[in-house]
């Protein structure tokens, strides 16, 4: 690799030796074995994005309502591969987190050594938002996964100049937005690293770059092609949960409360003592930027960190929406810790240590309650969301088994997407549609199901809504067949009214 003018000498200040290259793959694996585990254990049910997601990997498309196609297509490989079942649903998170970790080991390596490889990547793997997001599908497994693998290749690439280097970045990029539209600020960051890196501006002059650009778009294009078929609803979608869309810009003035919200959401999604280590080194930026390998991972941190943290001040940020920051955080933590001699490096030991400690509790919780002689309840269960949705669709079942018997071409029906997905996913019903009276779409079932004059003609109609006999007044019959109640705690209750509607008579 061509030397890296004014790189920090950090052997001086390491102790000397790196873990041996296998045990970070055995660690992985290890890790995702006790997840899987862990998801069994806890008898936890599809939380309503997953179901969400499922329904979508049973029609393939470019793009869906509120997120990009690859989600979709991850789980419907997984269930090619592994069969229709919860850890099916869940495996590209199970098996793309320790990817990345494995990834960003690479990643620390060819910046720095194996010793901070090993400990860059175990720090991901062992961070709470990991072992949180860990047991559950979501588009930030993708997104870190090829966030962290863009990073990689961006950083040999900027060594050697190669075309081929830079086509495989566009291609990543070009993925990356294929799952979650954050990527978007890997882009901008890669050009900053470029501008930073030292004669990385050369580079503007030849193809390469460029390229990376055109295959990324080539990439992104066809869910562009299928927003403008749709009116673009996913860009609406996205403009609306950031609030970048309306008169509320303007009249939302600064929320001083939500940023120090967003901060905290980081400093836990971290981890506590190694947000510490995180902090110090952003508050270092000034006297790391002279090495170029830290110039390098700063323009990877900062410049998404700065912008969600913009918007958490003007208006609304959710804490994973900054989370790509964590992937060169990883890699930025121990390489400076490792600049200050033993004593910086044990807040690094004790860091990873003390998240290593966390996933153990998070995954035990319910048995930790029990054990301490408490119940659970509603109050101190953190999957509480996740539970009782099997049970309620169960007893949905023979009111939609006794419909369809008598009535094959029935629609299951609902008003709410939460319950939709849940009897969707549990019941897998032959025909379903969305009761949606307003124009403004909020959810893919309001845009590919929505409930017309042709949907059909008898539908089973499931909601919790006290005034139903609003909506069941707008068909020509309407007989109520009973009652769901499904108690998960005293206080947490599943319920529902199911009745049989005939001839939809319009909004």
């Amino acid at each position: 690799m061509t030397p890296i003018p004014n790189a920090t000498h950090l052997a001086d200040h390491r102790p000397a030796s790196a873990p041996p290259a296998w045990l970070l793959p055995l660690l992985a694996v290890a890790f995702t074995l006790y997840r899987a585990w862990a998801i069994l254990h806890l008898h936890i049910d599809p939380y309503v994005d997953e179901a969400y997601y499922w329904g979508w990997a049973q029609a393939l498309d470019w793009g869906y309502y509120s997120k990009p196609p690859l989600i979709a297509g991850l789980i419907a490989l997984c269930q090619a591969l592994f069969g229709d079942n919860l850890l099916a649903l869940k495996a590209p998170s199970l098996i793309l987190y320790p990817a990345a970790a494995l990834v960003i080991q690479q990643l620390g390596q060819r910046l720095f050594d194996a010793r901070i490889g090993f400990w860059a990547g175990l720090a991901f793997l062992t961070m709470p938002i990991v072992s949180a997001l860990g047991l559950f599908v979501s588009t930030d497994a993708p997104l870190l996964f090829l966030w962290a693998l863009g990073m990689l290749l961006l950083w040999r690439t900027l060594q050697t100049g190669a075309t081929v280097g830079w086509l495989a970045i566009g291609l990543v990029a070009g993925l990356g937005m294929m799952s979650k539209y954050t990527m978007a600020a890997f882009i901008g960051s890669a050009f900053l690293a470029l501008l930073a890196h030292p004669g990385g501006w050369r580079q503007l002059l030849r193809p390469g770059p460029w390229l990376a650009l055109v295959v990324a778009f080539a990439v992104f294009a066809p869910n562009l092609w299928w927003n403008w078929q749709h009116g673009f609803p996913t860009f609406q979608h996205t403009a609306e949960i950031t609030r970048v869309s309306g008169a509320g810009v303007a009249q939302r003035g600064f929320k001083p409360g939500e940023f120090f919200e967003f901060l905290g959401a980081q400093w836990v999604s971290f981890g506590p003592l190694l947000a510490v280590g995180l902090a110090w080194a952003l508050l270092r930026a000034r006297s790391l930027w002279a090495d170029t390998r830290f110039r390098f991972l700063l323009m990877l941190v900062l410049p998404l960190l700065t912008v969600v943290g913009l918007q958490a001040l003007t208006g609304r940020a959710n804490g994973n929406w900054a989370a790509p920051i964590f992937v060169g955080g990883c890699v930025l933590v121990p390489a400076f810790l490792a600049q200050g001699g033993r004593s910086r490096w044990r807040l690094m030991i004790v860091a990873v240590a003390f998240n290593l400690l966390l996933a153990p509790v998070a995954y035990h919780w319910p048995d930790l309650v029990r054990l301490a002689g408490k119940e659970l309840t509603s109050r101190n269960d953190p999957y509480k969301r996740a539970r009782g949705w099997q049970a309620f669709a169960e007893s949905v079942r023979p009111y939609l088994a006794a419909q369809s018997s008598a009535h094959p071409d029935v629609v299951l029906l609902s008003d709410e997407r939460e319950m939709l997905a849940q009897l969707i996913y549990h019941l897998r019903p032959a025909h379903y549609a969305r009761w949606q009276p307003q124009a403004h779409v909020t959810d893919h079932y309001g845009l590919t199901a929505p409930l017309t004059l042709q949907t059909g003609q008898h539908f089973l109609f499931v909601t919790d809504r006290d005034d139903a006999g609003a909506i069941s007044a707008r068909f020509a019959a309407a007989e109520r067949l009973g009652e769901v109640d499904i108690a998960v705690y005293p206080k947490l209750h599943r319920r529902a009214t199911v009745w049989l509607l005939r001839d939809f008579q319009g909004y």
